[in-house]
């Protein structure tokens, strides 16, 4: 009934909403007497600020349509590589009308970049995607809003969900590929690499784990704390709904996405205010470039989907509350997930200094559970000063994080033959114990 209600409220609010933002435009109008009024400034600006705040966000735009390369300007292609009912795997695929050029691009690592299944759009990783285009060839989940699957589609579980990272690896031949996963899909990730392992398949070249909830007991944050305050049976009685009409998915259940951005928007409500009141100062003043900086923030992070039920439910329960990766307990169609199989792929895991979703130790641990990887192929890398998103997003992301998941790629690049004689080689003591390399 909530859904119901919120769509309701929305539909009544769209006339208004409209006319909030034809008031701005004609209130900031130098054509339109409106502009000439007293105040009309701050009319405009209050306007603009309704509109935003009561406006639809779609899903933004991947945005990402060239690349300069050693000076040369590199068009990019976005394709659908696979569909699924719940997520299409995409690549952007960098084109040169050079031989030399397309033979150099083509001989690059391909990379896997698992996106999060948690509220926000797997667009929410443009610039992850955008820098690693730079020296790759760059494939990625874009998961697809559950409000807009029909029901005859099926329930979509965490169990599916690896079949999915599974079935995605294998079509890119898993010997040559490099997995990232960013927050959430850590778990599942790597629970897709342990189970195949344990059938002796091929496993990709390297994982790179990044600011995910691996072993969500250490260093727990307020996303933890609230996961294991309240019994499962709490979130499906209180989060869970079923989408309405006229929704292509009508009658599925879903964690909504507006739920969600209420959910984010109040752990740190104070400093969405402030930002909102920075916008309509900003406005006001005519500092176009920080309003744009807002308005672009915003549009990313108030565009959100519906999550499937039982996989939201699957993720509390497993993760969260049950902690069955890190407990060794987790079993997945009946194959008990075993990360220490993993023996020919390497391991880079990354985590914030400041992450307040995803606290320290808590990606580390998969250094703990993949025991079957020499301990020459295996570092943590902890970045200073980093927050949760800039891990993966902004300057930090691009300066200092890139560049080590880079030349990792670059170390693991010979032949997985030569890396399965090398762990064979390996002392076994190095198996079993890994120093803390927290490199800043």
């Amino acid at each position: 009934m909530l859904y119901q209600l919120h769509e309701m409220t929305r539909n009544l609010l769209a006339p208004w909403v409209h006319q909030a933002q034809a008031n701005a435009a004609f209130f900031n109008n130098p054509g339109h007497w409106w502009s000439s009024m007293p105040g009309a400034d701050r009319l405009a600006a209050m306007n603009e600020l309704f509109h935003r705040i009561g406006k639809d966000y779609e899903k933004p735009e991947w945005d990402i349509h060239e690349l300069e390369l050693d000076g040369e300007i590199v068009p990019i292609a976005q394709l659908t590589e696979i569909e699924k009912p719940f997520c299409r795997l995409l690549r952007f695929k960098r084109h040169s009308n050079e031989s030399t050029r397309v033979e150099a691009l083509l001989a690059q690592p391909a990379v896997l970049v698992v996106a999060p299944l948690s509220g926000h759009h797997a667009t929410l990783l443009r610039d992850t995607v955008r820098t690693l285009l730079r020296d790759h060839r760059v494939y990625v989940t874009d998961w697809i809003d559950a409000r807009m699957v029909p029901v005859e589609q099926g329930e979509f579980g965490l169990d599916d969900y690896i079949g999915y990272v599974q079935e995605f690896i294998r079509h890119l031949g898993a010997e040559n590929v490099h997995v990232v996963s960013v927050c959430q899909p850590t778990v599942p990730v790597l629970a897709a690499v342990s189970l195949m392992a344990g059938r002796g398949e091929a496993t990709p070249r390297s994982l790179v784990m990044m600011g995910g909830p691996i072993d969500a007991r250490c260093s727990p944050t307020a996303v933890n704390n609230l996961a294991t305050r309240n019994p499962l049976s709490w979130f499906e009685n209180n989060v869970i709904h079923t989408v309405p009409a006229p929704y292509p998915g009508q009658g599925r259940r879903v964690y909504p996405g507006f739920l969600q951005h209420t959910g984010f928007v109040a752990m740190n409500p104070s400093r969405h205010l402030m930002s909102h009141w920075d916008f309509y100062t900003d406005l006001v003043k005519g500092d176009m470039d920080d309003a744009n900086a807002h308005r672009r923030f915003y549009d990313e992070y108030n565009a959100v989907l519906d999550m499937p039920a039982q996989f939201y439910l699957d993720t509390i329960r497993v993760v969260f509350q049950e902690f069955l990766l890190p407990r060794g307990e987790w079993r997945v169609r009946g194959e008990r997930v075993d990360p220490s199989a993993i023996r020919d792929t390497a391991l880079l895991s990354i985590e914030g200094e400041l992450d307040d979703i995803a606290g320290l130790g808590q990606t580390e641990a998969a250094q703990k559970l993949c025991t079957g990887i020499p301990a020459a192929r295996r570092e943590h890398f902890i970045v200073e000063g980093a927050g949760h998103y800039g891990i993966f997003s902004g300057r930090r992301w691009r300066e200092v994080v890139y560049p080590r998941v880079r030349d990792f790629f670059i170390a693991q690049s010979q032949p997985a033959a030569a890396g399965r004689k090398a762990r064979k080689s390996s002392d076994a003591s190095n198996v079993t114990a890994l120093p803390r390399r927290a490199q800043r």
